[in-house]
């Protein structure tokens, strides 16, 4: 087993990925399996280099005190070569010698040619048109690596043309030699960095034994929320229903129909309409391909149901078997993940989750272990992502309205329900209009496929998500136009915040000198990235995050404040959102470092102003 070299706290120069420069570097840590270093920069980037791209601080400073006066090692080499040119076994030896005597005239005219300065350069802040959000994988100093690279090239060139003088070699022969060196140098490229990717250490959701727990929590409070919302008095404080028999809670009809509904959504995802994009680098430095057709999607469905529609399909039967859907798909679910788990065995190290590769099979069974499993081009984490369970979600609103209707023997839908089907459905369509911008988000970038996205899109999101709607089907709540009004406002206050700092993130990043967003100060940052320290950006750390708030204030409202129980999504779309929030700050604090810091004191509220 290879020994390290360098040890932990040891300052050594790095070479910045991609490129030829060294940096002074900190070792932080060793990967005994991958034989990584974990290194720090002075602007406290961390980053993990091989042993073969760092070199101890005492070379360096033997290479810069001789570069004044010529190097001796080169001047060595220089001789050697020179020698070995001129020792043909076929010359005789006074050709030797004479070649040897020539071979020294020219040193003084060589010392004069400018060689490669290996001396450790500065890293300067570049200013590239990316924006902070999740992380690149990979990110490769191109321009410094080539201007080097020629200026190298011209050297070895001059320093041939001095030697070519005083050499006994044929002129053809020594010509063809340099079309070769040449040759090989003009398709030398530089190569992009391939990442391995790392057991995950920092474990969230309390590690181990939380994401063993939340396998089973997930589910219970699904049921236990569904059934509450069908009691006289929906009270959490009251005991909770019992099960029903669970011979009721299974049925064969109910899991053909989510299967139709589910197979129905793929067979729109792979239709070749929309245009096709590629997503954020991995870590093998390839992108992978989208096709953008959600909002297409979106049109089918709404024909499809218009149809049903028009030949007098009984929607009312989604509710009646409501919980019956939801432990169908909870049950596809759980089949999935098993399904992700087992080919994530089989997938490349480079082709992991950085969040679910720990090592235990229940925590990354729970997170994820493979980035983006795909069967041929079908990506089947980007399919349940908005698909599903987003577009399932706008159905069940317009079942529950129907159904509001039957059961409350009204002409048309109650205010109540006309707003939260509304509000919701605002939210969707944005989201499937848009729906490139979620190639950048934690979700496709940096969470694997497993049970926690698998649940949630399609159990967690279609059944929870339309909570509000379910509720008012049995508790109808008279509002007043002026309360009505109120809370319009409230939902337009929160999806102009949302919609303005995602488009503000979205057009920075695709241009930053676009007229709308030209004018805003940004923090030039280490990995060539910027981080904006206006508009939107410069009121919160994460302003979407406070649009969502917002709006889902305003989704429940509309049920009334008689019960808790429709205000539970407010509540669980905070935590998560605060949750995300302190996961974005460690890896953003361990990206950008120093910048990010700075960031931190230009913005130092999260999500609310002047709060947190």
């Amino acid at each position: 087993m290879p020994r390290r070299k360098f040890a932990d706290e040891e300052v050594v120069m790095g070479r910045w990925p991609g490129s030829v420069l060294y940096y002074e570097v900190q070792v932080t840590s060793y990967d005994d399996r991958t034989h990584l270093y974990t290194v720090k920069y002075k602007d406290g980037t961390e980053l993990q280099l091989k042993e073969s791209d760092m070199r101890s601080m005492s070379s360096f400073r033997f290479r810069k005190s001789s570069s004044s006066s010529g190097s001796p090692s080169r001047r060595s080499g220089s001789r050697s070569r020179s020698g070995s040119r001129s020792r043909s076994p076929g010359r005789p030896a006074k050709h030797r010698r004479r070649s040897s005597s020539q071979s020294r005239e020219p040193k003084n005219e060589k010392n004069m040619i400018g060689e490669p300065n290996l001396i450790p350069l500065k890293l300067n802040e570049n200013n590239t048109n990316q924006y902070n959000g999740e992380p690149d994988i990979t990110e490769v100093n191109y321009s410094s690596h080539n201007t080097l690279e020629r200026q190298r090239i011209e050297s070895e060139r001059a320093r041939e043309r001095i030697l070519e003088r005083y050499n006994l070699h044929s002129r053809k022969e020594e010509k063809r030699t340099e079309e070769m060196y040449s040759e090989e140098r003009i398709f030398e490229k530089p190569k992009p960095v391939v990442k391995v990717c790392m057991k995950t250490k920092e474990l969230e959701f309390g590690g181990k034994i939380g994401a063993f727990l939340m396998i089973f929590l997930l589910p219970g409070t699904v049921f236990y929320l569904l059934l509450m919302c069908t009691q006289k008095d929906p009270s959490v404080l009251n005991f909770p229903p019992s099960l029903p028999a669970l011979e009721s809670l299974w049925e064969t009809r109910v899991f053909g129909v989510f299967l139709l509904w589910f197979f129905l959504q793929a067979l729109f995802y792979l239709l070749p309409i929309g245009k096709i994009v590629e997503g954020t680098p991995l870590l093998n430095g390839m992108r992978l391909e989208y096709r953008i057709n959600g909002f297409y999607s979106f049109i089918l469905t709404a024909a499809a149901v218009g149809i049903s529609l028009y030949f007098e399909m009984e929607f009312s039967y989604i509710y009646d078997h409501f919980l019956q859907f939801a432990v169908c798909a909870t049950v596809f679910s759980v089949v999935l993940s098993i399904y992700l788990y087992a080919r994530s065995l089989r997938a490349p190290e480079q082709e992991l989750s950085p969040g679910g590769n720990s090592g235990n099979i229940f925590y990354d069974f729970f997170m994820g272990r493979e980035l983006n499993p795909r069967i041929r081009n079908f990506d089947l984490k980007y399919f349940c992502e908005l698909r599903p369970g987003l577009i399932g979600w706008v159905v069940i609103n317009l079942a529950m309205l129907l159904t509001e209707m039957k059961v409350q023997h009204l002409n048309m839908p109650s205010l109540s329900m006309i707003l939260v089907n509304s509000f919701q459905l605002l939210y969707v369509v944005d989201a499937l209009w848009n729906e490139e911008a979620i190639l950048t988000t934690m979700d496709i970038i940096h969470d694997g496929f497993g049970f926690m996205l698998a649940f949630g899109d399609l159990v967690w999101v279609p059944f929870l998500y339309s909570l509000q709607a379910f509720y008012l089907v049995k508790h109808p709540n008279e509002l007043s136009w002026l309360s009505a009004s109120a809370i319009v406002a409230l939902n337009i206050l929160g999806y102009y915040i949302f919609r303005g700092a995602n488009s503000q993130k979205n057009i920075f990043r695709r241009n930053p000198k676009d007229p709308k967003v030209a004018h805003l100060k940004v923090i030039p940052t280490a990995t060539g990235k910027n981080l904006l320290v206006s508009g939107w950006w410069g009121l919160v750390r994460h302003p979407n995050y406070l649009g969502d708030i917002i709006m889902a204030l305003a989704w429940s409202l509309p049920c009334g404040i008689n019960h808790i129980l429709p205000y539970f999504y407010v509540i669980y779309f905070t935590g998560l959102l605060i949750h995300r929030e302190a996961r974005d700050e460690r890896q953003c604090k361990k990206k950008y470092g120093l910048a990010w810091e700075k960031y931190c004191q230009r913005v130092p509220y999260r999500i609310f102003p002047y709060i947190y």
